[in-house]
């Protein structure tokens, strides 16, 4: 098993396009605080209409994140709320859900620790207020049976039920992979590896890149350009890794510096949060993927990871634009305690 494996994987939503959903038609109320929430991609209230280039934006966190302070204790703590949005109904009465869970990882800073995970389910709900309209035209369903990839990158489905009530929290604890291991970088990584990354763009770039065998970070069947791959890499060095203040700086700027990411404006993230965006765009066989990196120009902190599919692929039955899922990163620090 890869460390980061069981950490920080959003569930990939690649081959829902046209699959066949069945709802359980039981009448219940959705919160009115999902109902007035904006969905993921939203314009900003006032936002101007000049749209930032990737390095402006990126340069400008790299100079907040470098300011920060480097932070001590015994656990690096991550949290998140992962959301993955769901085209359900009948045909012509079709509407998106949002099937969210929040989870948070205390990683030892020590070799020879135990990891701490603790995560629950929060429900579907309505992605946006016309959603829950249709949502209650369809009866106010409490229940929906999803069709989601048996594995990563697509392909065979399985069915996945979900409900618009929450589940309970779960606590669990384990060894670290052979006793050292704490996230996955191309391979399996420890403390140690994380703090002696370089803060140079072009060094951390080489380094990255002695670990790159062509293909993606989730399967070898799957080849994958160097870009595409530190992008993807990278992203995860920014949203779940304690590395230092200055490498996090690095990363941003390397990921400048590739000539593939662009600059997509300031939106709002799945948690209502306004930030600037930058993105990688990736061709699938659901069409083209906007991988979408929200960064708060204030903090210089990665808000989320989000996933849009940018251009169906011919027969995929979703909209340009249609968001497929987003990790919002909600605590990012050092801690001296775990949960018990």
């Amino acid at each position: 098993l890869r460390a980061g494996a069981r950490r920080w994987r959003p569930v990939r939503v690649l081959g829902l396009a046209g699959a066949g959903v069945a709802a359980a038609m039981v009448a219940v109320a959705l919160p009115a605080s999902d109902e007035t929430r904006p969905g993921p991609g939203t314009p900003a209230a006032g936002a101007p209409a000049r749209t930032l280039d990737a390095g402006t934006v990126l340069l400008a966190a790299a100079e907040k994140a470098e300011a920060r302070p480097a932070g001590r204790g015994a656990y690096w703590r991550v949290a998140k709320i992962e959301s993955n949005y769901y085209e359900v109904g009948e045909p012509g009465a079709r509407y998106t859900v949002v099937v969210a869970s929040e989870h948070a990882t205390w990683t030892p800073r020590e070799p020879g620790g135990r990891v701490w995970t603790r995560q629950r389910e929060l429900g579907a709900r309505a992605a946006t207020p016309a959603d829950a309209a249709a949502w209650r035209r369809a009866g106010s369903p409490s229940a929906f049976t999803l069709e989601v990839p048996a594995a990563p990158g697509g392909g065979k489905l399985k069915p996945m039920r979900a409900t618009t009530a929450p589940g309970p929290v779960t606590t669990e604890s384990s060894p670290l992979v052979d006793g050292d291991k704490v996230f996955w970088l191309g391979r399996n990584v420890t403390m140690e590896d994380l703090r002696a990354l370089p803060a140079d763009p072009a060094k951390l770039k080489a380094e990255l890149l002695r670990w790159y065998a062509g293909h993606d970070t989730e399967s070898a069947d799957r080849p994958m350009s160097a870009d595409a791959w530190l992008y993807r890499t990278s992203v995860g060095l920014v949203t779940d890794m304690p590395v230092t203040p200055r490498v996090r700086a690095a990363a941003f700027r390397m990921l400048a510096g590739l000539p593939a990411v662009e600059g997509v404006g300031e939106i709002t993230d799945s948690r209502g949060r306004t930030g600037r965006a930058v993105a990688f765009d990736e061709d699938t066989p659901l069409g083209t993927i906007r991988h979408r990196l929200v960064l708060d120009p204030a903090t210089g902190r990665a808000l989320a990871d989000e996933r849009v599919l940018l251009e169906p692929a011919p027969g995929v039955d979703r909209a340009a634009g249609t968001v497929l899922s987003s990790a919002a990163v909600t605590a990012m620090e050092w801690t001296d305690s775990a949960p018990r």
